[in-house]
């Protein structure tokens, strides 16, 4: 799955000039948290709902009028952004190590997009298949050729479809299979594979 897969368009942007107000007005009503700025065709920086609290928060409330400053004073300058056919997990390390709620999405420097933490969530559900009716299995394999292979081949002969099928390693040699599959039977699946020597988290074994 793709940026480009579950990134929203068209984009609500703003100028620099717009007052933080303004801004802020449009993020309400739009139900938005994250406003990309652009002045002339370029993106230039990006505001958020919280930068727009913690700006007016610090002016001198006896001072003008704390919402007429303008979004070009307080917005981020170096904007982090992301490709349409970056792949989404890249998209989601990179927000995780920046800290950021949001990527403005890019190509050939026009902005096409934006992805945010939200969209990241439902490309995670969709790729875990547990947007469609179906069972989980969760099974520990050591971490060599062939073991998803084997763990596969067992539910094709048992005339199983797998909705989607995610890894990852563990300490000690070993790797975590979570796979979605076409039927909620999965006690019965999960008994023929500890039956098959195969190491099964979910379900767990009944007590009977």
């Amino acid at each position: 799955m793709l940026v480009q897969d579950v990134m929203r368009f068209p984009v609500i942007t703003v100028g620099p000039g717009v007052t933080l107000e303004e801004a802020y007005r449009l993020l309400l009503e739009k139900g938005i948290r994250h406003l990309p700025v652009m002045e002339e065709g370029r993106l230039v920086g990006i505001i958020t709902d919280r930068d727009i609290r913690l700006a007016t928060s610090h002016l001198n409330p006896k001072g003008p009028c704390p919402g007429c400053a303008q979004v070009g004073e307080v917005m981020t300058r170096e904007v982090v952004t992301a490709h349409p056919l970056d792949p989404v997990e890249e998209a989601a390390r990179v927000m995780r190590e920046r800290k950021i709620g949001c990527l403005p999405v890019l190509e050939d420097g026009a902005l096409v997009g934006i992805v945010t933490g939200i969209d990241l969530l439902d490309a995670l559900l969709k790729l875990t298949g547990v947007t469609e009716p179906s069972g989980r299995l969760e099974v520990r394999l050591p971490d060599r050729v062939g073991e998803l292979f084997r763990l596969t081949g067992f539910l094709a002969k048992r005339g199983v479809n797998i909705h989607s099928l995610l890894s990852y390693p563990e300490d000690g040699d070993v790797v975590r299979a979570v796979v979605r599959v076409n039927t909620l039977e999965t006690h019965l699946l999960a008994e023929g594979l500890r039956q098959e020597g195969f190491e099964v988290l979910w379900p767990p074994k009944k007590p009977w």
